[in-house]
């Protein structure tokens, strides 16, 4: 058999190297075309890939890239870009991964109002399957397009799913404290970024506004079959990598912690990325995989979840590949594990 041909859209940033790694050792896909307004090797955009992928990235063409006979197409590019882009490629019968936040949210006004600009696709956007397997995985075998998740999205919903899908939390109030590090915030420099900024210091950012919210109420809204409620404030790690999130949501009644394990252990069995954990995972825990570990217990009156994953694998390139493995058939764990 032979490999899948893919292409990379946005090839200079950090979860197209991420990608590319992984693909690298993914025994059915073959990377055939890299894009970027840096028309430049791709070891010259990314020194780590010197005599691993002999690529020169080349500038966004849907003919051309049809005609390299390219099937899947992963998009890297910045959030706009994305439904500018992806249209031409669907029109030409390729199947789409995209990596950024155009086709996450299903409502248009709901993504014009997070993200102040104009939605300019809303036709595909009507048939993109958010691309989180352990809940959507059936639909995401079926997609043509397929909305790859947010990074911290994942800790919040998956962390809170078998709760909502049993009803044992209410569905308001829900607090979510999340911490990630500085690859978070892209490749391209920023002055929160710049290392004086940031190093020995821990900030809050997007307070009461951060765009992830709504894609966050809307997969828990699905799981639930009610609309849920979250307070959501991301906060800048200095460090590389890795996100934690803690979470807080108030029982619906009685439950022990031992009843609260079996319970996300049941829900999570046949997921082979999801790991439930005895103590309280910390970022190193998941570095460079693309596993989700996820800690509950109840505490005072409360409910206590912390998830942990590497924001650029699970939480970007490693997810993606993920939704890959589900659309073209193969093992899910392939090139992952």
């Amino acid at each position: 058999m032979q490999p899948v041909r893919v292409a990379i859209l946005g090839g200079s940033g950090y979860t197209a190297l991420e990608l590319i790694k992984i693909l690298l050792r993914h025994p059915g896909a073959a990377i055939v075309a890299i894009t970027s307004r840096q028309q430049e090797h791709i070891a010259e955009l990314h020194p780590s890939l010197h005599h691993r992928l002999d690529l020169r990235c080349q500038p966004f063409d849907p003919d051309a890239l049809q005609a390299q006979g390219v099937e899947v197409v992963f998009g890297c590019l910045p959030h706009g870009a994305s439904m500018e882009c992806i249209p031409p490629l669907l029109e030409r019968g390729l199947r789409v991964i995209d990596l950024s936040a155009d086709y996450r949210l299903r409502d248009v006004s709901v993504y014009e109002q997070w993200y102040h600009e104009k939605h300019r696709d809303p036709q595909n956007l009507a048939h993109a399957v958010y691309g989180l397997p352990e809940i959507y995985g059936a639909a995401i075998e079926r997609a043509r397009l397929v909305a790859n998740p947010g990074c911290y999205p994942q800790t919040a919903i998956l962390g809170l799913a078998p709760l909502l899908a049993h009803h044992r939390i209410e569905p308001a109030g829900i607090i979510i404290d999340s911490k990630s590090g500085v690859s978070g915030g892209g490749r391209t420099p920023k002055l929160n970024f710049h290392f004086p900024e940031c190093n020995e210091s821990v900030c809050a950012y997007g307070i009461g506004h951060h765009r992830h919210t709504p894609e966050i109420e809307q997969a828990l809204s699905d799981i639930a079959g009610t609309p849920v409620n979250v307070l959501f404030t991301p906060h800048l790690i200095p460090m590389d990598r890795g996100i934690l999130s803690t979470i807080y949501a108030t029982p619906t009644g009685p439950i022990q912690e031992a009843e609260l394990r079996e319970l996300y252990r049941h829900y999570f069995a046949r997921q082979p990325f999801i790991r439930i954990r005895n103590q309280p995972p910390a970022t190193k825990d998941t570095a460079f995989t693309n596993f989700l570990d996820i800690y509950v217990q109840p505490v005072r009156g409360k409910i206590l979840v912390i998830a942990a994953e590497d924001n650029l694998v699970r939480g970007a390139s490693g997810v993606a590949v993920q939704n890959f493995n589900r659309l073209l058939g193969f093992d899910e764990r392939t090139g992952l594990v």
